[in-house]
């Protein structure tokens, strides 16, 4: 294996993938400007083919999924050993897919869960800054009854007993970052 290039944003991981096309790519979720998910999104975009492993610290399912969905051929936390992420690499060379099976497992729990709308995330986020719902109706142009209703749903989808239970499992999950 030989390291073509590196890059320390999403935007230069573009670029630099655009100029060295690797055979297959480490990608961090969390870059300085864009999300990896996003970097991997414009590059397939361009390389349809492109085989990109997701390499972070976080395993929460929504972010596997969403990497997954946007064309992540395996997903890899940085506690990896590194010669099982060399064989990671390898694999995906060779063409197939890897989830570890810890994290496989939290993606099937969730499964059938009902998933958070768009909305219900903004108001979530809002939530996790600390607004109250008379500042979250403000901050979103809608009223303080329909914020209620957000949040009560998104709680009760999520299970949790109250907003800061909300807000402990959406980071958990994935679902927010703060």
């Amino acid at each position: 294996m030989v390291l073509v290039s590196q890059a320390s944003s999403g935007t230069e991981a573009v670029q630099q993938y655009s100029e060295h096309r690797p055979d297959v790519t480490l990608m961090d979720l969390r870059l300085p400007d864009l999300s990896g998910v996003d970097a991997m999104n414009a590059i397939r975009a361009d390389f349809p083919d492109a085989r990109i492993i997701i390499l972070t610290t976080f395993d929460g399912d929504v972010e596997v999924s969403r990497a997954m969905v946007a064309g992540a051929r395996a997903f890899v936390l940085k506690s990896t050993p590194p010669s099982e992420l060399v064989q990671v690499i390898r694999q995906v060379h060779a063409g197939h897919k890897r989830v570890p099976a810890e994290i496989a497992e939290r993606m099937a729990e969730h499964m059938s869960e009902e998933t958070l709308t768009p909305r219900e995330i903004e108001v979530l986020r809002a939530v996790s800054s600390g607004n109250r719902n008379k500042d979250i109706a403000v901050l979103l142009f809608i009223s303080e009854e329909t914020v209620k209703a957000h949040v009560k749903h998104l709680m009760d989808k999520l299970g949790a007993k109250d907003r800061t239970e909300a807000v402990a499992i959406a980071l958990r999950r994935g679902i927010i970052h703060i």
